[in-house]
């Protein structure tokens, strides 16, 4: 029997970045993006406002780009204020190698398995699939998604009753699959 869960983002994760008013190391975003024009050029930001002292920082998206290079649906959007481009773009390597930006995860996505429990069955097949980029330990999902202490799901993988393809220590924000002998 397969099932398959799905790691959803709840909300936007908190951007970790130095304020250089209160020192404090998060911002939250909200979605809201400022764009300027510059004759035929455009400068465009992802806001986002310190946790501790509500200071906004600008997340640089575009920097002096021509107006005619922009697809007008990109433009519509931060316009908009559409906070399914913010999650697109907090994604984006580029954005967060420009900015210096790390993203922090914790709280802002849930596991779906798709049902209360899992029926007795003696080896269970189950794929895990990302929505978003999530860094997430497969051993803190399985635990999750099973009912089970992280230890036990350890002492299962050593015993050779939890198997992967994956590496199952450490992070992963990649689609995996798992097996289960009970």
């Amino acid at each position: 029997m397969l099932d398959n869960w799905v790691v959803m983002p709840t909300c936007l994760p908190r951007v970790l970045r130095r304020c250089h008013t209160c020192a404090s190391e998060s911002f939250r975003t909200n979605g809201k993006f400022r764009v300027n024009a510059h004759h035929k050029l455009l400068d465009a930001w992802l806001l986002a406002l310190c946790t501790a002292c509500g200071d906004t920082t600008k997340l640089t998206v575009l920097e002096r780009t021509h107006v005619r290079s922009i697809r007008p649906e990109l433009l519509d959007r931060m316009h908009d204020n559409d906070p399914g481009l913010a999650a697109e773009l907090l994604q984006d390597p580029a954005v967060r190698r420009r900015n210096r930006i790390a993203l922090d995860w914790d709280g802002a996505w849930r596991l779906d398995t798709g049902g209360p429990d899992h029926p007795d069955h003696a080896v269970i097949d189950i794929s895990v699939r990302f929505a978003a980029r999530i860094p997430v330990r497969p051993v803190r999902l399985i635990a999750e998604g099973c009912g089970l202490p992280r230890a036990e799901v350890e002492r299962l993988i050593t015993e050779g009753k939890l198997v992967s393809a994956t590496r199952l220590s450490g992070k992963t924000s990649g689609d995996f699959a798992f097996m289960l002998k009970r």
